[in-house]
């Protein structure tokens, strides 16, 4: 690092300080040179891939656009803030380890689906009705018989409890 005042590289780090909530780390520095101090703040630079859309064109990754379609499907449910952050960031976390510079928004898609498929049935069926972009009744009730068949012993036990409750 170069002291910002003389110039001279091979400043010292005084102290660190790691900032939990923004993954930076704040360091302290002294210049042997001129002795002055300075603060400098590090954080990891992450690549997202390009997206590129159904229609062949392609646009910025967009985390924003991903969290108000997860939690537009996840609307009037019931689950935690912690488990809709895990959720987003298991998807956020596909997304960067993309192998390509590149990613289809069909495969984001498929990673909101499997995520959400683990977190709440009714939010995964909202989001797939948008993502298959269903036209007809037949469609839904397919979506459904799937998913009955393939429940956990778990989640029939959850579904089963919701019913009692009403």
């Amino acid at each position: 690092m170069r002291c910002p005042f003389c110039g001279k590289s091979g400043t010292s780090v005084i102290d660190s300080r790691l900032s939990a909530e923004t993954n930076s780390i704040r360091r302290r520095r002294e210049c042997p040179a001129c002795n002055n101090r300075f603060n400098t703040l590090e954080t990891s630079e992450l690549s997202y891939p390009r997206v590129i859309k159904s229609d062949k064109s392609t646009e910025i990754f967009s985390k924003d656009k991903i969290k108000k379609g997860v939690l537009l499907a996840l609307e009037k449910t019931h689950n935690n803030q912690l488990d809709i952050d895990k959720t987003l960031d298991t998807i956020f976390n596909q997304c960067i380890t993309h192998s390509e510079r590149e990613i289809k928004s069909s495969d984001i898609g498929k990673y909101v689906m499997d995520e959400l498929l683990k977190l709440d049935h009714v939010a995964y069926i909202r989001f797939a009705s948008v993502y298959f972009n269903f036209n007809d009744t037949q469609s839904f009730r397919e979506l459904i018989k799937t998913l009955d068949n393939n429940l956990s012993p778990e989640m029939k036990k959850r579904q089963t409890d919701l019913l009692d409750d009403e």
